[in-house]
């Protein structure tokens, strides 16, 4: 599991340094506005992963906590990526993938929620 966390934690730092690029880009000019957007959700998720993945290194069942952050940066990669694709050069990643990966962040947030049960209950019990 450490080792997973590890993987998770260089995925999650580069998602976040990729949004910062997007910020950036999307900074310097009006026809790259568009890339705020997905720069906010690859920021955002990567600091809830990285958070998730510092609680599973509590939880009893950190796998839950590691899938969940996984999924979240699966999403987030998805529906920025296929913003950021259109956005510089006018191609999609694939048909969907915006909202694929828009859809795969609410599932890796109610995996978070699951986990967190799971967690209530494992230590109760």
């Amino acid at each position: 599991m450490a080792q997973l966390a590890a993987v998770l934690l260089i995925y999650a730092g580069l998602c976040g340094a990729a949004g910062v690029g997007l910020a950036a880009a999307g900074a310097h000019g009006n026809d790259m506005s568009a890339l705020t957007s997905p720069a906010y959700f690859l920021i955002m998720h990567a600091t809830a992963a990285a958070a998730i993945i510092a609680a599973a290194t509590r939880a009893e069942h950190p796998g839950a906590f590691l899938l969940a952050a996984l999924v979240l940066l699966i999403g987030a990669t998805l529906f920025s990526g296929d913003i950021a694709a259109r956005t510089l050069s006018a191609v999609r990643l694939f048909p969907m993938a915006a909202p694929i990966g828009g859809s795969t962040m609410i599932i890796g947030w109610l995996l978070l929620s699951v986990a967190g049960i799971w967690e209530v209950f494992a230590q109760r019990g």
